[in-house]
């Protein structure tokens, strides 16, 4: 197996934007990304789901941070129409510092105060950001603000970019005085295995029986799991540094906007990792969550291996039903290893280390140029490549361009 000394980034602050519908988030979003990836719409509520990305916020007075972004649905107390709010609060909750925006065209209006009267329950440092500053108006009636009681505030165009720079300093200088510095990461001689998976599928269980003892806390309320804890651990001859993934917190039992956290926090866990060991529920099949967590795996090219737990717990129509949803994350993993488990008596789970070696070397996997030419070749041989106007495509040559994952 290659063993490779590499620094394990820890999980980045997360920042989330929040607001009642129609303010701008998306937008602001896109603006501090730097790329069009949430939708934006002047339709309230198009923001159903929460949408993340990892941000590099440089500045000219606190030093620069590495964020994770969270852009939310606009939250609207005491109504949920869209049933967005159960997913705003669990962001929030999750989240280290809110960007609550407002519409600075509009002015000061009590749907605002009403958002903020909430959200200063969870105690998190927020920043005002009055969006839509581009009109005298807005720059007017800026001041009008400070009685919803945030210290600090910004005005900014999200769509223009005006004031932008401005709030990235505010971002980081409130992110110097309210949350911890950056830990620089540590040189570990062995490859991260991140173990992710929805809420309740037995992850924490499985780290437990991997270590042999009580590492992290197991319940059988979903969402039991915060923080992520990482252990190195030695066996069949190689060593691993585990990171029990974040969930969410025990009070979050709502399952679609657990399931939408879930995923997010795995994301944040996977990119820590080398591989990825997903943890499927033999019970309930391949379900769509699991499908969204090994899109993440593949989107972040990591090297994967899946853990049905519960195996103990099949029956035979539901041993039909997941050997029917398997097909769908065998295609999206490439055929990842498998490995059918009972985290409650243990059975099988001598089984994984055996798997991760391997999984590994073709994680490294480099082929020789010469040797990948005889591989396309003879794939040519087999299956004639498809014809356009009538005229065969040629196939030069194939090279690989990277491992880790092998990239041709």
């Amino acid at each position: 197996m290659t063993e490779t000394s590499v620094a394990v980034p820890a999980a980045a602050p997360m920042v989330a934007i929040v607001g009642r519908p129609n303010v701008g988030k998306s937008t602001l979003f896109n603006r501090l990304v730097g790329r069009r990836q949430a939708i934006v719409h002047d339709q309230p509520g198009v923001t159903r789901d929460r949408i993340s990305a990892r941000v590099e916020l440089t500045g000219e007075g606190a030093p620069s941070r590495t964020v994770e972004l969270v852009d939310t649905g606009g939250l609207v107390p005491e109504e949920d129409p869209l049933g967005l709010n159960k997913q705003v609060r669990l962001a929030v909750e999750e989240s280290d510092l809110l960007l609550l925006v407002v519409d600075g065209r509009q002015g000061p209006v009590s749907a605002d105060e009403r958002v903020w009267q909430e959200l200063r329950r969870s105690g998190k440092p927020a920043i005002l950001v009055v969006n839509k500053g581009d009109t005298r108006e807005a720059a007017e009636g800026f001041d009008e603000f400070y009685r919803l009681g945030l210290p600090r505030q910004v005005l900014v165009s999200a769509e223009h970019g005006r004031g932008i720079g401005e709030l990235v300093d505010a971002l980081l200088e409130t992110a110097e005085e309210n949350l911890p510095p950056p830990v620089e990461a540590p040189e570990i001689d062995a490859p991260a295995v991140a173990v992710v998976g929805r809420p309740n599928v037995g992850k924490s269980s499985i780290l437990n029986r991997l270590l042999g003892q009580e590492r992290s806390l197991v319940s059988p309320v979903a969402g039991t799991t915060r923080d992520p804890v990482d252990t190195l651990v030695e066996r069949e001859g190689g060593r691993y540094l585990f990171i029990d993934t974040a969930g969410i917190r025990r009070r979050s039992q709502v399952s679609g906007a657990a399931e939408d956290l879930a995923v997010m926090m795995a994301r944040r866990q996977i990119e820590r990792a080398q591989l990825a060991v997903l943890v499927v529920d033999a019970t309930a099949g391949v379900t769509s969550g699991d499908l969204a967590i090994a899109g993440s795996i593949w989107e972040l090219g990591r090297a994967a291996v899946v853990v049905v737990n519960k195996w103990d717990l099949l029956e035979s129509e539901a041993r039909e039903n997941l050997e029917e949803s398997w097909e769908r994350l065998e295609t999206l993993l490439a055929r990842p290893r498998r490995l059918n488990t009972s985290a409650l008596t243990g059975r099988g789970l001598d089984k994984l280390f055996p798997l991760l070696a391997p999984t590994l070397e073709d994680f490294h996997l480099e082929l020789p140029t010469a040797e990948l030419n005889r591989l396309l070749e003879d794939a040519v041989k087999r299956a004639k490549p498809p014809a356009h106007r009538g005229r065969p495509w040629k196939l030069y040559y194939a090279t690989q361009v990277s491992s880790r994952p092998p990239t041709f």
